[in-house]
């Protein structure tokens, strides 16, 4: 049994610039296994969807080199790259059927007919297509479009499959299903999938990892669990899922404790992640969903607050409250049948670990 091979695509010190001057890629480093289901995610203007199109070819390196399976492809035209690709927009071929779009990239290989219609039969299947092979993209939903596509990109058996923001067309019901959908077809397939979104909770829920591009970096490389658990600096804190921010200088270090004084003078005990020295400014990271309503007595950060808003979001709640002088502090409790039942102007208690409380940059 041949080993999963971890640098299947490389990007070796590849930067990329469109004006010789202004680098919106900048010395990337990254490797992806064979079969992982990599997402790409930042905000605007990070550098993802550029790094994307470089390792489809649309874009060439300015400096550096990509590797797919070993060989340097950044000479190569992408037609000849063997990768199979997805859009946003679907890029359906209008005037032709089903059958015949997945049929496309096949004749283009001169694959025989007979094999031509095995592959796009079963490829069909396998999206729950199988009775749409004769319509045309017009008379199909949008989620049946998307599948479309998705079955067009993977009916050559390609090595690479990379999807750009595949489902920010779709309705959010959809676009949830169609997360578990795309899951599932890589995990009985084992393609390898490099995928791009802005849209967190996606990256969260489909990728074996996740790299978070912010101004041409990956600023961490992690599994969805580590990304949200254990962000390494202030910007993923904040760009993954929601998060309470508590700035205030470093007084005190002594093995994995700090104590941070806020700009209005209270003393926290956090988890001193990227501060080193006494005196430092640090943003400290809490999830809202870490915050305990009347914590045990052991607890080393207990504060009063008081409650001033309450948001009912079926499965939780989202409670707004004042607390460290600061009115935007959030959290989130879940709805069980042992519900704390809360009233807007109730003075309440809230604690949390200092594990939890992450010290980072500022």
């Amino acid at each position: 049994m041949s080993s999963i091979k971890q640098d299947f695509v490389k990007f070796d010190q590849v930067d990329k610039s469109y004006d010789g001057k202004l680098l919106v890629v900048k010395g990337l480093d990254l490797d992806i296994a064979e079969g992982e289901f990599l997402t790409l995610l930042g905000p605007s203007g990070s550098g993802k969807t550029t790094t994307l199109m470089m390792l489809a070819g649309f874009e060439t390196p300015t400096n550096g080199e990509i590797y797919l399976d070993g060989d340097p492809i950044s000479s190569i035209p992408p037609h000849k790259r063997g990768i199979g690709m997805v859009f946003q927009n679907y890029a359906l071929f209008p005037h032709l059927s089903v059958y015949e779009n997945l049929a496309f990239p096949l004749k283009v290989r001169k694959i025989s007919n007979e094999i031509i219609d095995e592959k796009v039969n079963k490829t069909l299947e396998m999206v729950s297509l199988g009775d749409f092979g004769m319509r045309m993209p017009a008379q199909l939903s949008g989620g049946q479009q998307q599948r479309v596509a998705v079955a067009r990109s993977l009916v050559f058996d390609p090595k690479l499959v990379l999807m750009d923001e595949p489902l920010g067309a779709l309705d959010k019901n959809l676009r949830e299903s169609m997360q578990y959908e795309l899951k599932h077809i890589h995990e009985s397939l084992g393609v390898t999938v490099v995928y791009v979104t802005h849209d967190q909770s996606e990256a969260l829920t489909m990728s074996n990892r996740i790299a978070v591009f912010n101004d041409g970096h990956v600023q961490q490389l992690s599994g969805p669990n580590e990304l949200y658990e254990t962000p390494v600096n202030s910007f993923v804190a904040e760009f993954i899922g929601e998060n309470n921010t508590i700035t205030g200088t470093v007084k005190e270090i002594s093995g994995n404790q700090a104590k941070v004084e806020t700009d209005k003078g209270e003393s926290v005990i956090a988890n001193p992640i990227a501060v080193k020295s006494v005196g430092e400014k640090t943003k400290m990271s809490l999830r809202p969903e870490r915050v305990m309503i009347n914590p045990a007595a052991d607890l080393e950060n207990k504060f009063d607050a008081s409650v001033a808003e309450i948001i009912y979001h079926g499965d939780h709640t989202r409670v707004r409250v004042n607390i460290l002088d600061d009115d935007q502090f959030i959290l989130k409790i879940p709805n069980s049948s042992d519900d704390i039942k809360l009233n807007v102007n109730d003075k309440i208690q809230l604690g949390w670990s200092s594990y939890d409380c992450r010290a980072l940059d500022y």
